[in-house]
């Protein structure tokens, strides 16, 4: 809907002013040439080169050679590729398949780039090495980049706002540093398990109550820390101000974009929990009483 391959049922999709949706022939074409696509599966013309390949929107833009081999000198350099600029598909790796693709969407100097899972089938490595360009390109060249993906660990690691889809409707969006530390709605909560957050571990979570059973209780409680606390010592500092002892079920420090996240899982004495989350709160955490155990 953002380049018009798709028209909205309703509403507007609005990119640089203009109104996707209601837009017809030059103008729609317009548009298009300043989203550029970088697609899953590379959608690259065998037959072509890397060069070839990347100058193929030029070349049906009706750019002048001069122009279009000067652009493709550029793209092939930003993007890494001068040794393979002649090579065909066949003889290029994953990798470098989806650097073609993205050079190939920036040729027309769009203003927005569309990314549609453009991580989803390559290796660990070779995504790291994708997102990194991928972030270069935005800082680099003040381009905006719509992210399209399951993984939420690419959303973690280079966006800076997230919205979060279900049934063809935003049901969360905001800064990505304050959706995935406090995660609001049931998807984005289950999109984030095992991204952010720990979970509770399966012999604490088999006899967790929802209330406690009896004086010897033991509250399960989720701490988040963020921003300048998440590497503040409180479980120590609680024990030693407020006399209250927690034992450590899961935990882990997180970073999402350049900010610190960190998570724990705790158990501590039932009878005193809204102390100690009043203490913890008072100090800029986060507190969740997730149940009971015995």
């Amino acid at each position: 809907m953002v380049n018009g391959l798709e028209r909205p049922s309703s509403g507007k999709v609005i990119v640089n002013g203009r109104d996707v949706g209601a837009a017809e022939g030059a103008e729609l074409r317009a548009i298009r040439r300043e989203v550029g696509m970088i697609f899953q599966h590379f959608n690259l013309l065998a037959s072509r080169t890397v060069r070839d390949n990347i100058a193929l929107p030029l070349e049906i833009a009706g750019a002048p050679q001069s122009g279009i081999r000067a652009r493709v000198d550029d793209l092939v350099e930003l993007v890494g590729l001068g040794a393979q600029a002649n090579r065909y598909p066949a003889e290029l790796s994953g990798g470098q398949k989806q650097r073609v693709g993205i050079a190939r969407a920036l040729a027309t100097n769009p203003r927005v780039l569309l990314s549609d899972e453009a991580t989803s089938a390559l290796d660990p490595d070779t995504t790291r090495q994708v997102l990194e360009l991928l972030q270069s390109i935005n800082k680099e060249l003040g381009l905006t980049i719509l992210l399209i993906t399951h993984e939420m660990a690419v959303v973690r690691d280079i966006c800076s706002h997230v919205a979060v889809i279900e049934a063809g409707r935003i049901v969360e969006a905001g800064e990505t540093y304050g959706v995935f530390s406090h995660p609001k709605h049931p998807t984005t909560r289950s999109f984030l398990t095992g991204v952010t957050g720990v979970a509770v571990p399966s012999f604490v979570a088999n006899q967790m109550q929802p209330a406690p059973q009896g004086a010897a209780s033991q509250a399960v409680v989720q701490i988040t820390f963020i921003g300048d606390h998440a590497t503040d010592p409180m479980l120590s500092r609680l024990a030693v101000e407020c006399g209250i002892e927690t034992n450590i079920l899961a935990g882990a420090i997180e970073e999402i974009g350049t900010n610190p996240f960190g998570s724990l899982i705790v158990s501590l004495p039932a009878a005193r929990t809204t102390e100690a989350q009043g203490f913890l709160n008072d100090h800029g955490m986060m507190t969740e009483v997730l149940g009971y155990v015995g």
